[in-house]
């Protein structure tokens, strides 16, 4: 027996009425505890789809479909044997049979059941608003509801100045509409936050273009049969309106419960004791239709808190009483960072101390609040800036003793106090994660057993995977414990240089080095290789911008770079033109028809608004580039770690919505900033309000119209981590936007990491979005003019990449399939493709996308020994850079001939057996250990010149192939191997 619970060891049925985030999280608990073995599950889900992310819904006005919501992986209930009642209202329990009949009129009988019902809105009892163009904020189905029917409307009132109230009125900005705010309080957040803290809030949300009314109490909605037209206050004002949204807190579900005779609390709440039971034998109440110990827990991290411990009681594990919960949450509001800690409002006791700090100019409040002795946290809030919140919670729930001076937790970082804090100093008890309770000592035992990254900490211990809070205290502790561990964590760029990215940025703009080779001379070893070149050469370009195909500088391009064009799988490439801001003529799209059709290319418009040609052999580049360049169409560098595009809606040129030229804004910003390298790709957008169609919130760096100007946003990423862009500058002019994102690239270019996207780099800068402020903004490393300059000087010397090769014989020559065959024998047998809808595509696989292959390709077939005993021809010695690679067809075969310098050349089979393509000879030379070698362009394995093995699977060995440099220096070799492909 455990908390009275007796193991059961034959199946029994268990019912959950709810798949809310808490139910779901209940079902998910069970099934790690074994339960699916020994019980029967069945879920009631009233709505038509199972549970989702009801703190997300905001994010479904940007675009996130219901699927990107959805917390259910894959079929995992079906997995599971767990049986789903979709879209069926669980109506009564029969406590005294044990049985619960759904809204279908079926029965099912339980031997436990547990009630998660969550909360309803609620509206306040106010003439008028049930009637048209009155809604409610809880399900994707009012969210539908509000989308379709703010279409027609120009104005909108959220009704409720709390937490889900703010959150509704970012997704009416979302929508484009004029957005007011209605609270009943004298101040926004009235239950958290204390006057000056809500003060400051609403100065914020006010500068978002959200207009605030407090104080008011509604007596009535007017309207029609079709639209709200008006709400009436008390005190004689009245508000014009086409419609209201109500999020004015909440009120628990608990009407089954009341129906079937369970007891209730006297204001609502199903009654439930330490381990969640209700007064009906076995059955449970969690999340917020739940009162436990007199109280309803509004969060979803106390709603996790009792799914666990029902689970623990259900499946015989010795159950954690719950006995309350700490509510501290943090939060961003309509762009605004709040956290609240414990008592925040400093109410719980008389004799309680406070310590605050605000700066009004820079829209931020702190406040600590302590014991009477002032050596214990009670509660905080935190508004513009909460980057003290972690170490003040964690001091609170630990009760961890108080500096002498509290103040010092929040003072400015250059106010001369020592911060105080860090996950070291905190016990292995602390919970890091308290979504999913999880401890520091549990994430200190995981990094222990080799999670040694994030991901790999949040895959084993779930922390980090409920509101994500924790994330940056993670990787804290992943760097304290590995540094303890003896884990080496530096930040060299790679064998070849004993300097971060950033100190290789820092000497070439010093030292004003040019070239690779000088660099390498005086700061490292050996040649370089496939991480080092790229990274030099993107540094080289940021700084000088100099034509990347200078012989010097393209034999260290990346895959793309090298081709100016986007590599495919099988080895041909796309091409992707230039359109700024997505506008174009219709003149320019038969253009570029004419050419889709010249050389049979599969043709698509990409998401950044332009048009992109796939199967593009290496051969046809410069000639497909003839016929675009000398049109007027320049390079959009799709193929770069670049400036992608910048994405625009129509703006104020023609949508009704529209308060500034979106589209002629973003066309100056992207012929402004074109072709600059980056530390990674790079995206931008300009959304003509905020509506924001053209989804400036998801880019690297995002401008949005408002009234007043341009607001800009940085550090959006969408991909596989996607994360919101966070907001930097308000009501800028054309000039100031400029300076702001002149200096913005410059700073991100030369204290990002290689392959480092913004939102990345953002989380890994110390004193993260405000220092970045103080940098941009405030000037307060006095570099900003410098910033300015140096992207000045950039501007000043583009030129379209396509166009100077296109122009120049030299570096156009390189552009060969074989480089020993005539322009009429360069096509290759192995790029095969079908016809589906009238284009050519790649042939279809199973699995859909198997690269790189886990082990190489086995045929041995199509490795030919060409029988050939004679010297072929291949090209003179001087065609080619050192430290690169050309590709001969002889007697069939494709070699991949390599120099290293004119007395070092190699040759093995041109063949990629993890990428089933010919494109070895196209990839980067370089050194690992002394070992020269070549890394294949599209997964970077290495193969050594010399034998052809590949250095991470040594028994994987290409052919090589007898080679030789004439008196006349002409590249001879032999089509039979010296040694054979070793699948």
């Amino acid at each position: 027996f455990f908390g009275g619970l007796k193991v059961c060891t034959m199946s029994q049925n268990l019912i959950v009425i709810g798949n809310g985030m808490v139910g779901h999280q209940l079902v998910e608990y069970l099934v790690a505890g074994g339960a699916h073995k020994k019980w029967q599950i069945v879920v009631f889900c009233e709505e038509p789809r199972l549970a989702y992310n009801r703190m997300a819904l905001s994010e479904y006005f940007n675009g996130k479909t219901a699927e990107d919501l959805s917390l259910v992986k894959g079929n995992f209930y079906e997995e599971f044997g767990i049986q789903t009642l979709i879209g069926q209202l669980a109506t009564s329990i029969d406590t005294a049979n044990k049985t619960v009949t759904s809204s279908s009129g079926a029965v099912f009988a339980y031997d436990k059941c547990v009630i998660a019902t969550g909360s309803y809105p609620f509206v306040p009892p106010v003439p008028g608003s049930k009637g048209a163009g009155c809604f409610i904020y809880r399900t994707i189905e009012d969210l539908d509801a509000i989308q379709s029917f703010a279409k027609t409307c120009k104005k909108g009132v959220v009704v409720g100045g709390g937490l889900l109230g703010l959150e509704c009125a970012q997704a009416m900005l979302n929508m484009g509409l004029e957005t007011h705010v209605v609270e009943f309080a004298p101040r926004l957040m009235a239950v958290q936050l204390d006057e000056a803290a809500g003060a400051m809030l609403g100065r914020h949300i006010k500068s978002m273009g959200v207009k605030v009314h407090c104080s008011k109490n509604t007596q009535q909605i007017v309207g029609n049969n079709d639209k709200v037209e008006k709400m009436v206050f008390a005190d004689g004002g009245e508000l014009e309106t086409d419609m209201i949204i109500f999020s004015a807190g909440i009120r628990p579900r608990d009407q089954i419960a009341r129906d079937s005779g369970i007891k209730v609390g006297p204001r609502g709440g199903i009654e439930v004791d330490e381990f969640c039971l209700t007064s009906a034998q076995d059955v449970y109440s969690i999340g917020e239709c739940a009162l436990a110990g007199g109280r309803i827990y509004g969060l979803v991290a106390p709603g996790y808190t009792m799914a666990r411990t029902v689970a623990d009681h259900i499946v015989g594990k010795e159950a954690e009483p719950f006995t309350g919960a700490d509510m501290s949450t943090k939060l961003k509001i309509v762009g605004c960072d709040v956290a609240v800690i414990g008592d925040s409002l400093g109410t719980s006791k008389a004799d309680l101390e406070s310590f605050t700090i605000s700066q009004t100019s820079k829209g931020v409040y702190k406040k600590v609040v302590t014991n009477a002795a002032m050596d214990r946290i009670v509660g905080g809030i935190f508004v513009g800036n909460i980057d003290e919140y972690s170490t003040v919670l964690q001091m609170m729930l630990n009760e961890m003793p108080v500096p002498a001076e509290p103040e010092s937790l929040i003072l400015p970082a250059n106010s001369g106090s020592a911060k105080i804090g860090g996950v070291d100093m905190l016990p292995d008890s602390a919970k890091l994660c308290s979504c999913h309770n999880v401890s520091k000592g549990e994430i200190v035992c995981a990094i222990k057993d080799g999670c040694l990254d994030v991901e790999a900490v949040k895959k084993c211990t779930k922390a980090g995977t409920g509101c994500g809070g924790c994330v940056p205290q993670l990787g804290e502790l992943l760097q304290v414990e590995k540094a303890k561990m003896g884990v080496e964590t530096t930040n060299y760029l790679c064998e070849h240089f004993k300097m971060s990215r950033q100190e290789v940025c820092h000497v070439i703009m010093v030292k004003r080095y040019t070239d690779f080779a000088t660099v390498i001379k005086e700061h490292g070893t050996g040649i370089g290789c496939e991480i080092c070149k790229p990274a030099v050469a993107s540094i080289l370009a940021q700084t000088w911008n100099d034509h990347i195909q200078r012989p010097d500088l393209a034999v260290l391009q990346d895959t793309n770079d090298y081709a100016l064009g986007n590599m495919q799988r099988d080895g041909s490439y796309s091409v992707v033109p230039r359109t700024p801001g997505g506008e174009i003529h219709p003149k320019q799209l038969e253009i570029l028809g004419h050419v889709g059709q010249k050389y049979g290319l599969y043709t698509k418009i990409t998401g950044g608004q332009r048009v992109d040609f796939f199967g593009a052999k290496l051969h046809q580049l410069p000639s497909i580039w003839d016929d675009l360049h000398t049109q007027g169409f320049e390079s959009g560098h799709a193929y770069a770690k670049a400036l992608r595009t910048v994405k625009s809606c129509v703006g104020s040129t023609w949508c009704r919505y529209g308060v500034q030229d979106s589209v002629g804004w973003a066309v100056a910003i992207e012929e402004r900033y074109k072709g600059i390298r980056m530390p990674h790709k790079f995206k931008m957008a300009v959304s003509g309000c905020t509506r924001e169609c053209a989804e400036a919130q998801s880019k690297d760096l995002g401008i949005i119209a408002v009234k007043n100007g341009w607001n800009v946003y940085v550090c959006g990423n969408g991909g596989m981590k996607p994360r919101h862009a966070d907001l930097i500058a308000e009501d800028l002019s054309d000039e100031m936007c400029q300076k702001i994102c002149d200096r913005f690239i410059i700073f991100y270019c030369r204290t990002g990491d290689r392959l480092q996207r913004t939102a990345r780099w953002l989380e890994q800068l110390e004193g993260g979005l405000d220092y970045l402020k103080q940098v941009i903004i405030e000037d307060s490393l006095g570099i900003c003019g410098e910033l300015e300059a140096q992207m000045q000087s950039i501007v000043d010397k583009f030129q379209c990449e396509w166009k100077t090769t296109c122009l120049n014989p030299e570096q156009r020559a390189r552009f060969k399939t074989f480089i020993n065959l005539p322009d009429d024998q360069q096509d290759d047998e192995h790029l095969v493709y079908q016809h589906e809808r009238n284009q050519i595509r790649l042939p279809l696989l199973e699995p859909a996308n198997p690269y790189p292959l886990p082990e190489p390709a086995a045929k041995p077939a199509i490795v030919k020994n060409g029988g050939g005993t004679e010297w072929v021809d291949v090209c003179p010695v001087t065609l080619f850079p050192d430290q690169s690679g050309v590709c001969a067809k002889v007697d069939k075969v494709q070699i991949a001939v390599v120099k290293v310098n004119k007395d070092q050349i190699y040759a093995l089979h041109n063949y990629d057996p993890f990428a089933d393509a010919h494109v070895i000879s196209r990839g980067i030379v370089g050194d690992k250990a002394g070992v020269l070698k070549i890394a294949s362009p599209l997964y970077k394995h290495n193969f050594a010149l010399e034998t052809g093995k590949c250095l991470a699977k040594p028994e994987v060995v290409l052919a090589t192939y007898p080679v030789q440099v004439t008196a006349e220096g002409m590249i001879q070799v032999k089509s039979t191997p010296t040694n054979q492909y070793s699948p």
